[in-house]
């Protein structure tokens, strides 16, 4: 199978060639049928990849411990889905699985046959074929997951035991698909900037591309933010790692696209801003690649020291500058394209509050960029080993995003071109006094810490602000057709989804940064050492350490810790924290808050050292998670006439 896989790989490199050059004579010569065998080249790359990928899973599932790849990151005693997996889990494999995609992408492009971008599309899949022409020469090269072994051990190294999680079925697939997608909105960005028509067509031909992929990576992000949660032994869910960093990046980047596309098709504003940001949102993963595989990134994610990840590492580094740079070259000769468009007529508007939104999502990309690479810069410019603390992610980005956040809010009501400072007042009265009444309330029962208040009260503000805006717009749609309230908020929803269902984005949003603030703000964490009988306390909670079991699960050694907790007096359940090769927390979470137990270093007489968290407001996180998805999808399937009417 290793041979299959190799031979489908460099077959596709050479197709995937084929088809870019002969995309581009096809453009040049209008020769509609070196159009069709280019197209067709496309669809055979996504048929020999696919073909590699089946190749290494058999060996996976079957156990073909004569593959290095194999051998080193699965075993027999690995449950099936872990098998799988293990398809993405090593540095190799994830290379394979994001090409692929990238792959099946270019074939569903390629089989559209919609009018809409039908000019673009010879440049289009040219930039595609290109590059999946990268990734099949990076297998094939560096990175081939189909390197042979000298001998067949009988078993394998197995699967890290922390990737042996729900979370690892997904988080890795669908930051994969992220950056996989953004491969298609670059490739028409590039080819109307060719074609010098970056007007309204390209926008047209690749929307709905970059909101599918600007889901898949804010899933990606919520979902390994739930993992590290519930599967680390820190207590939090984002630590500004490096590696999520270079994730969370390209969301930020994507995010202000889409609203800077929206500005474009609606006013005619913000082209080359446009431009400028599908080309930073395509880059910036590879460059992330660069950091994660060129340097000790992180103990979590790091390849750091693997010469095979060093030099995949700086393929995608190199690739990355190739693009910035031939981007820059389309742009340069399309920037006639990009001229003309109305311009702000008042800073009282939904565009000014869309363009100061832009400049801030910029900052926060710059400033996580910075915080992130300078150490790795100056490490290899003079040795130096530096690293730049959480708390300058935390005091930086924090106030940005709630600048961000009271934007939204104030954008949700505010009209195109000029509001009128009446009814701006009028549509902000009721949702600011709302919030004000929030502040209050939450200042009366003793939240007196001045940021999280602050931070309360603007999230409350965007809330209040979208269900006003719910409810004005379901009373007026009820009064125009004789509809009930039920029907009247359905067919609103339904008349213009890409608006409401941007409106359920924004609410999540607001969710999640309840959760963030609650919880980074408001936290308790204790770490002790106990015996069984001894007691804790996390404010009002009252933890009881009964005993340790032993037991044996799944042919493997399992000490479980026996918590009792009371509240008040009162008995509320217990926590069963456990050792199973590495720590295992225990959760027990409420709409309130959360308690966090994690285990480690039990002695025989069953003291052991406990580290307890007590976080408040983390299940609005994973609800606000949930809503926005729910929004994204809603956005995905857009009403054309309803958001011309926004």
């Amino acid at each position: 199978m290793a041979d299959i896989g190799y031979v489908s790989l460099f077959i596709a490199f050479v197709v995937s060639l084929y088809s870019a050059v002969a995309y581009v004579f096809s453009q040049r010569k209008k020769n509609l049928a070196l159009f069709a065998s280019a197209r067709n080249g496309l669809l055979l790359v996504c048929g020999l990849v696919t073909v590699a990928v089946l190749s290494l899973l058999y060996s996976l599932v079957t156990h073909d411990f004569s593959i290095t790849y194999v051998a080193e990151h699965s075993n027999r005693s690995l449950a099936p889905a872990y098998l799988i997996a293990a398809l993405w889990a090593g540095g190799n494999g994830s290379v394979l699985f994001w090409g692929w995609i990238v792959t099946i992408l270019g074939a569903v492009m390629a089989l559209q046959t919609r009018r809409s971008g039908k000019e673009l599309m010879p440049y289009t899949s040219a930039v595609v074929a290109v590059t999946e022409a990268f990734f099949a020469i990076t297998l094939i090269t560096v990175g081939s997951p189909f390197v042979k072994l000298g001998f067949t051990p009988a078993d394998g190294a197995g699967l890290n035991p922390l990737l042996q999680n729900p979370g690892m079925l997904f988080h890795p697939p669908l930051l994969l698909a992220g950056y996989a997608g953004m491969t298609i909105p670059f490739a028409f960005c590039v080819a109307a900037l060719i074609n010098r028509r970056a007007g309204e067509e390209w926008l047209n031909g690749m929307r709905r591309w970059a909101l599918i992929a600007w889901l898949f990576l804010g899933a990606g992000n919520l979902l390994g933010a739930w993992w590290a949660y519930n599967e680390l032994n820190w207590g939090g869910y984002w630590g500004w790692d490096p590696v999520e960093n270079s994730s969370l990046m390209p969301w930020l980047v994507c995010t202000a696209f889409l609203h800077s596309a929206l500005m474009q098709r609606r006013r005619g504003m913000f082209k080359t801003w446009s431009a400028f940001l599908i080309i930073f949102t395509f880059t910036l993963p590879f460059i992330g690649i660069f950091l994660e595989r060129s340097t000790q990134a992180s103990p979590n994610h790091g390849f750091g020291g693997d010469p095979v990840q060093y030099a995949i590492g700086w393929f995608f580094f190199w690739f990355a500058l190739l693009a910035l740079f031939g981007a820059s070259g389309a742009l340069f000769y399309g920037k006639n394209a990009l001229k003309g468009g109305t311009q702000i007529e008042s800073l009282v508007s939904r565009e000014s509050t869309f363009l100061i939104n832009n400049v801030l999502f910029g900052f926060s990309t710059l400033a996580v960029f910075v915080g992130t690479f300078l150490p790795v810069i100056l490490t290899y410019i003079n040795g130096s080993q530096i690293s730049i603390s959480a708390g300058f992610f935390n005091s930086v980005n924090g106030p940005i995003y709630l600048g961000i956040l009271l934007l939204a809010g104030i954008c949700t009501t505010i009209g195109w071109r000029q509001a009128s400072a009446q009814n701006l007042m009028r549509n902000l009265l009721w949702p600011a006094v709302g919030a004000v009444v929030v502040g209050i309330v939450l200042f009366v029962v003793g939240i007196r810490q001045g940021y999280g208040l602050v931070g309360f009260v603007i999230c409350s503000f965007l809330l209040l602000t979208i269900i006003y805006e719910w409810i004005r717009g379901s009373r007026a749609r009820a009064r125009s057709q004789h509809e009930n309230a039920v029907k009247a908020f359905w067919g609103l929803i339904m008349s213009n989804r890409p608006r409401y269902g941007g409106l359920l984005v924004h609410s999540g949003i607001a969710l999640i940064a309840i959760g963030v603030v609650g919880s980074s703000l408001f936290s308790v964490t204790k770490e002790v050492s106990l015996k069984p009988g001894d007691v804790e306390t996390l404010k009002q909670y009252s933890l009881v350490y009964d005993r340790v079991e032993q037991s044996v699960v799944n042919g493997k050694d399992t000490l479980t810790a026996v918590i009792s907790i009371s509240a008040d007096g009162k008995p509320i359940g217990q926590l069963r924290p456990y050792i199973r090769e590495i720590p295992k927390t225990a959760i027990r979470s409420t709409l309130v808050d959360d308690i966090w137990i994690n285990m480690t270093n039990p002695d025989v007489d069953g003291q052991a050292v406990f580290k307890m968290n007590l976080n408040p407001l983390v299940s609005w996180m994973w609800i606000g998670s949930y809503v926005l998805i729910l929004g994204g999808l809603l956005a995905f399937w857009p009403d054309l006439n309803g958001e011309r009417k926004r």
